[in-house]
């Protein structure tokens, strides 16, 4: 008897003990990386990595469109994708996105690379920084060699593709960058070419077709991508891409993880405050703005201690544009210029340099705006639409500033020392040689060549220390 509930027993945890221990599958996190990539997108995406791996995600699909962004950016995605625990599924989507530049290295960089129908990938030349870009097709001993047509002898690397879809690929994509002649784009370039093919082996996607997409800009569509081996699969929707990725085996941090997504929850991670004032800020416009307001309000604090207000406002303005400034390649000979310029128009309005000052400032002011950004994308530049506007502004207020200070030394003074001379005196008392008079509601003494008489009206014509000389007013002011 006893025998038979021992197997009874051990019937039923057999039957019952998987559903009880196995542990309910994980969420999916899905996180859209829209627009041009910089600090606020790169901080969104960290912090929602980190919050897939804390709350035990299965799973992260970042659904992407970008035409690229700023590489510091682009390596701190990268390396969260690279240690995270969670599997990251970078989805280009949805039709009509692209994955430029930037998004190229990310895809590659992902355990999964997707596209939906429609969407593109590719040109990941590194932009020219602090310099133009190089346009002109030209031989290089380091790339791979051109592609040839088909029949004859080929040097692609064993990792190409070798049906030919290659070299159609180049036929269509015909090479429009090429690493210039200088020593510092040549190492931007070999280091990007060097950064994507690791990163294709790693995830072991096509490398070869990579390191063009960095040389000679060369893109793709979502079809080519695939028959390329640069993605791992084509979905139109989420719900697809879930369906193909569903028991799929991935290692994510040295860990092997088969995927259970068909009935996981999915989350839509939105950004939050601080990616939103983050975004802000970080717009080179609005930082730009940020700190020309912040160091006009300070000017205006210095000039008129005790308002407090302005001080505080400047401030504010100021630390959050060097924050700014700090997440953005900023050209600091930008930056220099923009101060003395600023400084140069506050001094026109204090020192008379008859224009110079103010002039030069300008100049120096607008220069400095200009290269403030130390970037070729047009989604960090500053447009000079703006630039115009706010050196205008400055221009008009140093004029006007200028205008009341000629006025201001023109206009006759009205109190100390200088505006007694000229003023009429009143006699208190008959004197000769000198007396008490009145001026302006107080009692002088005053020194006059000629006899006074009380009541006679006086002329002053100099000041002595405390001591008043005139003459009487008929004699200067015979209409009167």
């Amino acid at each position: 008897m006893r025998l038979f509930w021992m197997l009874l027993a051990a019937a039923l945890l057999s039957v019952q003990g998987p559903a009880l221990g196995a542990p309910a599958a994980g969420p999916i996190f899905v996180i859209d990386l829209d627009g041009a990539i910089g600090p606020a997108s790169a901080d969104f995406v960290v912090r929602g990595l980190d919050r897939a791996a804390r709350e035990r995600a299965q799973l992260v699909v970042i659904r992407l469109d970008t035409p690229g962004g700023l590489d510091s950016s682009m390596r701190d995605i990268i390396k969260r994708i690279l240690s995270s625990p969670v599997p990251v599924a970078t989805w280009v989507a949805p039709s009509g996105a692209r994955a430029a530049s930037a998004g190229t290295f990310i895809l590659y960089a992902s355990h999964i690379a997707a596209m939906a129908p429609g969407t593109n990938l590719g040109a990941a030349s590194p932009v020219s920084i602090g310099g133009p870009a190089t346009t002109t097709p030209a031989s290089r001993p380091e790339a791979p060699s051109a592609p040839k047509e088909a029949g004859q002898a080929s040097s692609e690397p064993a990792d190409a593709p070798a049906d030919g879809q290659g070299t159609e690929t180049a036929r269509r994509n015909p090479a429009t960058t090429s690493p210039p002649a200088d020593t510092l784009s040549r190492k931007q370039f070999n280091d990007a070419a060097a950064y994507i093919r690791s990163l294709a082996q790693l995830r072991g996607r096509n490398a070869h077709w990579g390191e063009r997409a960095v040389r000679d800009a060369v893109s793709l569509t979502a079809q080519e991508a695939l028959r390329e081996r640069v993605v791992d699969l084509l979905a139109a929707d989420l719900p697809e891409l879930l369906q193909q990725l569903d028991g799929r085996t991935l290692e994510a941090a040295g860990q092997k993880l088969t995927l259970a997504v068909g009935a996981a929850p999915i989350i839509e991670i939105e950004p939050d405050w601080r990616t939103k004032l983050l975004a802000a800020i970080t717009n080179p416009s609005v930082a730009y703005l940020l700190v020309i307001v912040g160091i006009y309000a300070l000017i205006f604090e210095f000039s008129n201690p005790g308002l407090i207000l302005p001080g505080v406002v400047g401030a504010i303005c100021v630390l959050i544009a060097l924050y700014a400034f700090h997440l953005l390649p900023v050209n600091f000979a930008g930056i220099g210029l923009l101060l003395l310029g600023i400084a140069f128009m506050v001094a026109e309005a204090f020192v008379p340099a008859f224009g110079a000052l103010g002039i030069g400032g300008l100049i120096s002011f607008v220069i400095g705006s200009v290269i403030l950004i130390d970037s070729d994308l047009p989604q960090f530049d500053i447009p000079y639409a703006l630039i115009g506007g706010v050196a205008l502004t400055s221009a008009l207020v140093l004029a006007l500033l200028l205008g009341m200070i000629t006025r201001a030394r023109l206009r006759p003074a009205v109190s100390g020392s200088e505006a007694l001379i000229g003023a009429q005196a009143e006699a208190l008392e008959d004197f000769i040689g000198e007396g008490w008079v009145h001026c302006q509601g107080e009692r002088w003494r005053m020194q006059v060549d000629t006899p006074v008489r009380r009541g006679e009206r006086l002329y002053i014509v100099a000041l002595d220390r405390l001591k008043l000389r005139g003459e009487p007013a008929q004699k200067n002011q015979p209409g009167d």
